[in-house]
Formats: C-alpha cells, structure tokens, sequence
C-alpha cells in the first residue's frame, strides 16, 4: 500500500494540473483527480508552480483553506464511491447529489461528514467510525 506523505501529494495535484493545461495524457489516478482540479480554478494559481506549493503553509487559524487537502478530500470521497467502502457510500452520495442538483457540491457536504469522523477519532484516539459517517452523508441526503 501507498502512502504519500504531503509533498507527493502536493507534486500529484501540480502535476495534473499541469498535464491539463499541455494537454498531456493522464495516468489513471490522475484522471480520477482531474475533474476535481478543472472545477476548483479558484486552486489552479498555487497548483502551477510545485517549488512553491511545496513551501506553503496552511494552518487552520491562516484563513486560507488548503486546496491539497480539499482536493485529496474530494479524490477520497470518488475512490470510496467507486468501491462503494464503507457500504452505502456511493448511493448515499448520489441521493446527495440529486437532492443538491451538483455532484461537486454533495462532495462538499459529504466532506463535513468526513472530516468530523477523522476529528472525532483524532480527538478520542479511536479508530475513525465508518457508520458515523455513512449516517451523516445519509441524513444530508435525506433532509
């Protein structure tokens, strides 16, 4: 198993953001990735130049959200529909997304639900819990 550590994943996104703007052909991963950087062009100025992400900063009181982590989120959230893992995930977050009207934005709120799970057994030193999770992707999507 992979597990890259912050500059691989920041190179990842630099470099699909770049492969998109020459045209390059994109490995598979990439083009899972790739949707989600064309619609976050609010992203594409820190993607262009990878010596540079490489050194930004992003604490939580900055103000500034990190654009790595929102794209890694929304390349989570695609890999766990594909396989739908954990169990329900992927027609969960299509009842979002047409209860939204916006694929991208039934992302966003799923990711609130992600990132509570992750908090939540960051600060209970648990494992993070997949069925809190899946109950609040399902409660977005059924209210």
């Amino acid at each position: 198993m992979f597990t890259p550590n912050q500059h691989d994943v920041r190179r990842f996104f630099c470099r699909v953001s770049e492969k998109l703007s020459t045209l390059e052909p994109l490995e598979t991963i990439e083009q899972v990735a790739a949707p989600w950087v064309s619609e976050h062009p609010e992203y594409h100025e820190e993607l262009s130049d990878v010596g540079r992400a490489l050194l930004l900063d992003y604490p939580v009181d900055g103000g500034r959200e990190n654009p790595f982590l929102h794209l890694s989120m929304h390349l989570s959230i695609a890999e766990q529909c594909s396989i739908d893992q954990p169990r329900g995930i992927r027609s969960a977050v299509e009842l979002l997304s047409l209860r939204l009207g916006s694929r991208h934005d039934a992302h966003h709120a799923v990711m609130e639900c992600l990132g509570t799970m992750i908090w939540e057994s960051q600060r209970n030193g648990l494992a993070p819990d997949p069925h809190q999770y899946l109950e609040c992707v399902k409660t977005k999507a059924s209210s």
